[in-house]
């Protein structure tokens, strides 16, 4: 372990423990209030005090910078330790894993993640029906999700009103031309309006237009009209059989464009309020691997599921290749635009629960706190509406590192040291013996670790047959969801002042440890210090 480490270590563990006895101290000693200075002696009106007076108690300790517990009487409430810049040598910033960034402007889109399904676009489904009651004669599209091309063959009909609208439509051609040459006034006109009535009648009745190129150029009624398909794509319903009799309002086929589609993405009701119609959507399937297919967001449908607080959003989506097929279960990424934001890396923000800080690169070691207003988070960065400017230098690594030694200074700061000889005589022993630790590997990881003690009085000979104890503390992070934790190892003497044992720890990061020696029941030393182990949370 770098000795200049444990060496600062130390130093900052000695400042903190100066602090908590203070606090102690003055806690459990409620000194007297000093005497008037101009009463000495008693007067009428001051008896002679049979005792020691002591004064109220008052708000403050007496201490600089000290209050006293708050009172039923006072309530005050709870602050947060103040952050004061930090200064850390170039090894120790190495040691603990503080990377640098900068504050800077970008163009941004706030992702919006989903699962969703396909369904067929329902403005590109065509119907099939007839105009004229009749009779089904042949069925040549008879399976459900068959593929059917625009023009092809679905049917052929007959219908006895269709048959004797053509009669009709042929004898008024044929009087046409034999009274176009008529002399007499509106006869000539009259047979031509007749076949043109004729005429408008089998158009009316979507007769195609084919048939009707067939039916003058043979002059003789057709009587089993074919319906073609309108469009090209998938017949999703059929109820055309044969020798069935069908009337105007008997859907026959539902054929389904699959083109394009829709996907109903489901989208937590919390993050719809940054979603607008228009905005791009892109989806992946499993089934195709490094795929994406591309469109937006048709529309927002203004119902929340109850279950699952879930709001469907509605989006378009190109289906050329025709690989998207209904009822599919796909991932949805959804793209809303925040334009032109000033940002910071998510891992440079240290959340405490009431306030969000940034820590300034200042050089040289110099770190300074910077408390900060953000914005919604896009991807792993934070949008920053107050505290920061751009080209800013932060620190985003190993926040609440630096977070404990701005409190630990902050803290040290705002000490008074007690009067001389105040608490004298509950200082502890001077320690009887030397330990020097250390770890296997160097330094100490996530997991499993060998840990070594050499034992030495004040000659430095090995003290032999002592209870070693390593006790391994990291206070709890809630603004990282994790608890405090705590481990103990029992070191086993293994001759000439040397201690060994293992022990897992749980985690990467900064432990606070303690050693203890002890012999026949008497405490021989105690040592403090911080150890760095490497490895994530």
């Amino acid at each position: 372990m770098n000795k200049y480490v444990v060496r600062t270590s130390l130093v900052w563990i000695g400042i903190l423990a100066i602090v908590i006895a203070g606090l102690l101290f003055y806690r459990s000693h409620r000194v007297a209030a000093p005497a008037r200075a101009n009463s000495s002696q008693p007067t009428a009106e001051q008896p002679v005090a049979q005792g020691p007076t002591v004064a109220p108690a008052s708000k403050s300790t007496g201490m600089p910078g000290m209050t006293s517990p708050p009172t039923a009487e006072s309530p005050q409430e709870p602050t947060e330790m103040t952050l004061t810049p930090v200064q850390i040598t170039p090894q120790r910033m190495q040691s603990i894993g503080v990377t640098t960034g900068m504050v800077e402007y970008k163009q941004l889109s706030n992702d919006v993640r989903a699962t969703g399904n396909v369904d067929i676009d329902q403005r590109l489904l065509a119907y099939v029906q007839v105009r004229f009651p009749g009779y089904i004669r042949k069925v040549f599209a008879n399976a459900v999700y068959q593929y059917v091309r625009k023009g092809e063959p679905l049917f052929t009909v007959y219908s006895p009103d269709l048959v004797a609208t053509q009669q009709e439509y042929l004898l008024a051609r044929k009087n046409q031309k034999a009274l176009s040459a008529s002399t007499v006034d509106g006869v000539a006109s009259g047979a031509a309006a007749l076949t043109v009535a004729a005429e408008q009648r089998l158009e009316q009745w979507e007769v195609p237009q084919s048939e009707l190129n067939k039916l003058k150029a043979t002059g003789k009624p057709i009587t089993d009209l074919t319906i073609n398909s309108p469009v090209s794509g998938y017949i999703t319903e059929y109820n055309a059989l044969p020798n069935m009799y069908v009337e105007p309002s008997t859907r026959l086929y539902t054929v389904a464009d699959l083109s394009r589609v829709w996907v109903y993405a489901q989208v937590f009701q919390n993050d719809v309020g940054r979603l607008k119609p228009g905005d791009a959507a892109s989806i992946t399937v499993d089934s195709y691997p490094g795929q994406t297919f591309y469109g937006r967001i048709d529309d927002i449908l203004p119902q929340v599921d109850l279950a699952t607080r879930t709001v469907r959003v509605r989006l378009v989506i190109a289906n050329r290749g025709l690989e998207l097929k209904p009822g599919m279960f796909v991932n949805v990424d959804l793209k809303a635009p925040l334009g032109r934001q000033l940002v910071v890396p998510a891992s440079a923000v240290f959340q405490t629960g009431t306030r969000s800080v940034v820590f300034l690169d200042q050089g040289d070691g110099n770190l300074d706190p910077k408390e900060v207003v953000l914005g919604p988070r896009a991807g792993d960065e934070f949008v920053v509406l107050k505290g920061l400017k751009a080209h800013q230098k932060i620190v985003t690594s190993a926040n609440f590192l630096i977070d404990s030694e701005s409190q630990l200074q902050a803290a040290a700061g705002s000490f008074a040291p007690p009067p001389p000889g105040a608490g004298s005589n509950n200082a502890p022993p001077s320690a009887q013996a030397k330990i020097d630790f250390t770890t296997d590997p160097t330094p100490a990881r996530k997991g499993s670790n060998t840990f070594r003690v050499r034992l030495t009085n004040a000659s430095g000979a090995p003290i032999s047959g002592a209870q070693v104890a390593v006790t391994f503390y990291m206070p709890a992070m809630p603004a990282m969801g994790m608890s405090a934790m705590k481990t103990t190892v029992t070191l086993t003497d293994k001759g000439n002042g040397l201690y060994e044992g293992q022990g897992n720890l749980g985690s990467g990061g900064s432990w606070q440890t303690t050693i203890t020696a002890q012999q026949n029941g008497k405490m021989l030393a105690t040592k403090m210090l911080h150890v760095n182990a490497e490895g994530g949370m």
